[in-house]
């Protein structure tokens, strides 16, 4: 009676495996929901990817399906939730994960058990770079980005001396690291760089080692909360009095209503979207107001962005296969309210435009949330680091087109 059991056994696992490969396609969003990256992101990220699925329609046959947790900012934490989702709950794909050193963590994952990741939050260079794989997608800006459209802009107007207070962690050291190549590079100086835990309330004791330096550009290498409040005590302690300006990398809708046009003014940023572009962004926007209150800043809009392109391949290839999809993936142009002729290269960029954007005077603005200027507008060719210069193992020596 053994091999009857052995035979049993083994249709167990078949039927198992069956009814996995006839599941909806599962989504989870990853990311901070508690905490400094929860702005402009969390719960907002989760509602946008809700819209993706209902856009998308069904998936190889059947609605996808959406699952979301708190990552808390520790990549064990992450990983664990990774490896669950991954061993258990079926999840064929995951979206956002804000905290570069969180999405590390699950990148590593994923590539082992042959997942696909669609980061935009997570903003070190280094996930396309060294790190790259064939199931991971960078979907936002990145410290390359950042570094190169935000320090260009910032040398021609006349900010060559800076002083960096950064993030304490992967994030914000890339960050300085790429910005710090882009001011030497053109004949600017780095004058010096502190670097400040995560959700810090008291950047006092880090802005006291800027001011003997007398920089003309601050340059926040941290985000969210951390950035408002580096604003504000920077103000407070008199490092703008001589003329020194913000060079501020990633900063949101709220972030600028918390500092005020009076005070963020002037202020320039790098953006993948901003709601008021075009009808079509206003028309998205709009819907995605309807549910949430207020218009979408880019977390939600790229994050709806990387799952409906992914649905889009799951369907084109046929298959949650994820080596079939992730090929898929780099074969379709991304076409949607964010991007237009968008290309996920080799490595897992993604090439669109990015936006220069301008915090708008007081007397400029039409409304609550009519805070930018549109500058510039940057061809992804121009903003995102050249394939050959990443390190990705995945390009052949000799071989990379930008």
């Amino acid at each position: 009676m053994r091999w009857l059991g052995a035979v049993f056994a083994g249709a167990l696992m078949w039927a198992s495996s069956a009814r996995a490969d006839d599941a909806p396609i599962k989504i989870g969003v990853m990311n901070d929901m508690s905490s400094v990256y929860a702005v402009a992101g969390g719960r907002e990220t989760v509602e946008a990817v809700r819209m993706a699925i209902d856009d998308a329609g069904p998936v190889l046959g059947k609605k996808a399906e959406l699952i979301f947790a708190d990552h808390q900012n520790k990549p064990d934490v992450g990983s664990a939730i990774a490896r669950r989702w991954y061993d258990v709950e079926g999840v064929d794909a995951v979206v956002d994960v804000p905290n570069s050193a969180v999405a590390f963590a699950v990148q590593s994952l994923a590539k082992e058990k042959k997942k696909i990741s669609l980061f935009v939050g997570a903003l070190s260079s280094d996930v396309t770079g060294p790190k790259c794989d064939n199931y991971t997608t960078q979907w936002a800006v990145d410290t390359y980005s950042l570094a190169h459209v935000m320090g260009a802009a910032v040398l021609k107007r006349g900010g060559n001396r800076w002083f960096f207070l950064g993030a304490d962690y992967v994030f914000g050291r890339a960050l300085v690291r790429d910005t710090s190549a882009v001011i030497e590079a053109n004949g600017g100086k780095v004058l010096g760089a502190v670097y400040a835990p995560l959700n810090t309330s008291d950047f006092s004791s880090f802005l006291l080692q800027a001011q003997p330096t007398n920089p003309n550009v601050i340059g926040l290498a941290n985000s969210s909360d951390d950035t408002v409040n580096s604003i504000k005590q920077a103000v407070e302690f008199g490092l703008t009095s001589n003329g020194a300006t913000f060079a501020a990398y990633v900063l949101f809708l709220e972030h600028v209503q918390s500092i005020t046009l009076k005070t963020g003014h002037g202020l320039l940023l790098a953006n993948p979207f901003y709601w008021d572009l075009n009808d079509e962004t206003r028309a998205w926007s709009k819907r995605f107001e309807e549910r949430i209150g207020h218009p979408p800043d880019w977390d939600p809009a790229m994050s709806y962005s990387a799952v409906f392109h992914y649905l889009k391949a799951v369907n084109a290839a046929g298959s949650r296969d994820a080596d079939a999809v992730a090929a898929k993936m780099r074969e379709l142009p991304v076409n949607d309210f964010t991007t237009k002729d968008g290309k996920v290269r080799i490595d897992g960029r993604v090439l669109r435009n990015l936006y220069l954007l301008q915090v708008k005077k007081p007397e400029e603005s039409k409304g609550k949330w009519d805070l930018y200027n549109v500058v510039a507008t940057v061809p992804g060719d121009e903003a995102f680091r050249p394939l050959q210069d990443g390190g990705c193992p995945l390009v052949k020596a000799g071989s990379a087109k930008p």
